[in-house]
């Protein structure tokens, strides 16, 4: 979510923090901060700014601040409104230490009353300034900097990455992880720390991902680790292969549209590294052969989008696999009685891996034992090294908050192992696991031609005749149930639209009564021929309602095209696979709404790429 980079070194700060923090503004933030020792007299110095990281740089025309030793943050509000007070770093009393801080401190109402008991002043509303206030109070009890660490990080409750540069220390930085992502870049004389390598990536390979619960004391050529009771640790650095590719829109106005242009070839990509890794895929996602023979039950995880793709896929491993399947939200999972099952694995679905809700049930689910495996986008994350074994999409870095690309392969992804469990169950022969991945390269082709195929009404008609409403109503049944879902979810994301979803069954329950010549009814067809009988009764409900209809119908379907005020056709694809060819066209018809609207298509209000707190 937010963008945490410092650095402690040979050379000054400023420009290596700037330059990590601008390639993390993707994950999106309203703020952003910076603050280094003076190099003159080891004073604290800092720039802060509301809005985009521009802003911030424009202000060291008037504040040239530098120093060898520095911390910068992009921050998206959680305590606190987007303001110049609430931005990061935060101060103590007297300005003598500095705290960026991704997270949140559960516990931060307790322990600000009583510093406030104590006499400290509060200059923001946030919950990173209460852990400055009390490092800087524990200081003054235990006189030395490890013991006041150590009784810091035992009285802070929650998730949280810190990183902390102190008057008193001008030689040292402390960097503190619990639950959110942390990691260091070790180079010559110098030490760079970031919430995500990229920020550092073509600098130096040499990373310590920084474990769970321990904090680190930095130097030039420092590197001291210790675990929460204070008993130093043994640091792994690993090389990591992860160069920074610098991403541009290639003459599209908008990343996101510049990636929705890219699905097909991203699917491709995806499906070529499957089969590549196709006869030791086992070792990759950390199961035996016996144990997938075994299998009984799968069980998903995912929030927002990855969770759409959850809810989708659920029909591919119980269609396909012949077991039961079941997706959880992973915000809610660790709220619900927990009933572990013979024979069952988890998947957990995340495009960074890092999304908090969906780490966290991750490690309750590792707790119990359970086979579990991550499926995302980055080689790096925090969910590829704690899970069991992992499998990797191809999509490319997505930058544009709404993601496109990366749901299309995590569709791909979960159809073709789907196919892989069931062939090496053998429910499936090779034949029919190779003509399924014909069947997604099929897709994908389907995907892109319908785009191409409606290009110019959408942008002349249909974009700007649909911008006019400010609701809509999303239908789907059985597999284009949760696709109607995901695309309820773009409009709004993108838009700031109204549209609420239902599955079409559900309609004469009690939603059929918003149905009005105001409120447009997006309805998503299916190739199963029962569940397409039933939505064209769903259809017809509408219109005997003079409802508006939009449908997006597959070939053949005349009877539903015929009922429909705008229609979009989709060639045939394999029906598991019916959300897969209708992706790349929903994305367009709503980027073009919120383009019309002229909304900050990137870069939504509220939203982050990476959803790093609770």
């Amino acid at each position: 979510m937010c963008g945490l980079v410092g650095y402690i070194g040979k050379n000054l700060s400023r420009a290596p923090i700037i330059k990590g923090l601008s390639r993390l503004e993707y994950r999106g933030y309203d703020s952003a901060g910076f603050a280094c020792l003076n190099p003159g007299d080891n004073r604290l110095v800092y720039v802060k700014a509301q809005g985009q990281l521009h802003n911030l740089i424009k202000q060291f025309d008037q504040k040239p601040i530098d120093g060898h030793i520095g911390i910068g943050h992009t921050r998206w509000s959680t305590h606190g409104v987007a303001s110049q007070e609430n931005a990061h770093p935060q101060f103590d009393c007297y300005k003598t230490l500095s705290i960026a801080h991704n997270g949140i401190i559960e516990n931060h109402h307790m322990l600000k009353e009583q510093l406030m008991q104590e006499g400290h002043l509060f200059s923001s509303q946030t919950d990173t300034e209460i852990v400055a206030h009390l490092l800087e109070s524990l200081l003054q009890i235990h006189k030395k900097l490890l013991p006041a660490l150590i009784s810091l990080v035992n009285q802070l409750q929650g998730a949280y990455a810190l990183v902390i540069i102190l008057q008193a220390y001008p030689d040292q930085m402390v960097v503190i992880r619990k639950g959110s992502p942390l990691c260091i870049g070790i180079g010559q004389q110098e030490m760079f720390v970031s919430s995500d390598l990229l920020a550092f990536a073509d600098i130096t390979n040499k990373v310590l991902f920084l474990p769970d619960q321990s904090f680190a004391l930095l130097g030039k050529e420092l590197l001291e680790l210790y675990d929460f009771s204070g008993a130093p640790l043994l640091p792994s650095i690993q090389e990591v292969d992860s160069a920074w590719i610098n991403v541009d829109k290639n003459g599209y106005e908008h990343f996101m549209l510049k990636e929705i242009y890219e699905q097909k070839g991203a699917i491709y990509a995806s499906l070529a590294f499957f089969r590549s890794i196709s006869h030791q895929i086992w070792d990759q996602v950390g199961l035996t052969s016996e144990q997938v023979k075994n299998l009984e039950s799968i069980h998903f995880l995912g929030c927002g989008t990855s969770w759409h793709a959850a809810r989708i896929a659920q029909f591919f491993f119980e269609k396909i696999c012949l077991m039961p399947a079941r997706v959880m939200l992973a915000s809610e999972f660790r709220y619900m009685p927990f009933f572990a099952e013979k024979n069952s694995a988890y998947i957990a679905i995340s495009q960074s891996g890092e999304t908090a809700d969906t780490l966290e049930a991750l490690r309750l689910v590792n707790s119990m034992h359970i086979a579990n495996i991550a499926l995302t986008n980055v080689a790096s994350s925090t969910a590829v090294r704690e899970a069991d074994g992992f499998l990797l999409t191809h999509a490319g870095q997505e930058i544009a908050v709404a993601s496109t690309k990366a749901f299309a392969t995590q569709l791909a992804a979960l159809y073709w192992f789907a196919h892989r469990i069931a062939l090496e169950k053998g429910i499936i022969n090779l034949y029919q696991f190779e003509t399924a991945q014909e069947d997604i390269l099929i897709a994908a082709e389907a995907l892109e031609n319908s785009i191409e195929k409606y290009k110019k009404i959408i942008v002349e008609t249909y974009a700007p005749y649909y911008a006019q409403y400010k609701k809509f109503i999303f239908l789907g049944r059985h597999i284009s149930y949760p696709f109607a879902m995901e695309a309820a979810l773009k409009l709004k994301e993108i838009s700031y639209l109204f549209a609420q979803c239902y599955p079409a069954g559900e309609l004469k329950h009690g939603p059929i009564a918003l149905i009005d010549a105001e409120t447009p009814i997006f309805l998503f067809s299916s190739l199963d021929s029962l569940v397409y009988q039933k939505l064209l009764s769903n259809a017809q409900e509408v219109k005997a309602r003079k409802g508006h209809l939009v449908v997006f119908a597959f070939e053949g379907q005349k009877e539903l095209i015929q009922l429909a005020d705008a229609c979009f056709i989709i060639p045939t694809v394999n029906p598991l696979l019916a959300p897969l060819a209708m992706t790349g066209l929903m994305q367009f018809f709503v980027y073009h709404i919120a383009k019309v609207l002229d909304c900050p298509i990137d870069k939504p209000r509220n939203l982050a790429k990476s959803v790093t707190v609770e």
